[in-house]
């Protein structure tokens, strides 16, 4: 994230890519994410943006190769706490304030950004890493 605002160009370019993410997401608030799937690709798009405001500056693999693995990572503690939640809400000895909480629409609007972030990330991961391999061998040495 200290690469994003190290020099003026990548300064501005974070900016840009902020500046995006947020037209993009009042876009997809305003088309509507639900079962509309321009709206879905909106707040994806929106995701990445978000993403590649603060990895544009990566010029090695390895860092897209970490970000793969991690956005793996997330999203599979992401499911797990997902369940977890789920669980605790169908019990019915679980407290009906807890249960209000979890089934808010904050909390909802939480894990679809969540899992548009991890998606993003592992599509950005991906494709940053075979970019940069690509890129890095055909440099001479």
């Amino acid at each position: 994230m200290i690469d994003a605002f190290s020099t003026p160009n990548h300064k501005k370019l974070t900016i840009i890519f902020l500046a995006v993410c947020v037209l993009l997401a009042i876009a997809a608030i305003v088309t509507g994410i639900e079962d509309n799937l321009p709206g879905i690709l909106l707040a994806f798009l929106a995701a990445t943006a978000f993403v590649l405001a603060f990895v544009h500056p990566w010029r090695i693999a390895k860092k897209y190769l970490f970000l793969f693995l991690g956005s793996v990572l997330s999203f599979v503690l992401y499911i797990i706490l997902n369940i977890i939640l789920d669980t605790i809400t169908q019990d019915p000895a679980t407290s009906s304030a807890l249960q209000d909480l979890l089934e808010s629409p904050v909390l909802n609007a939480i894990s679809i950004m969540i899992a548009m972030i991890c998606t993003a990330a592992f599509i950005v991961g991906a494709v940053g890493s075979i970019a940069m391999l690509i890129r890095n061998r055909r440099k001479p040495a």
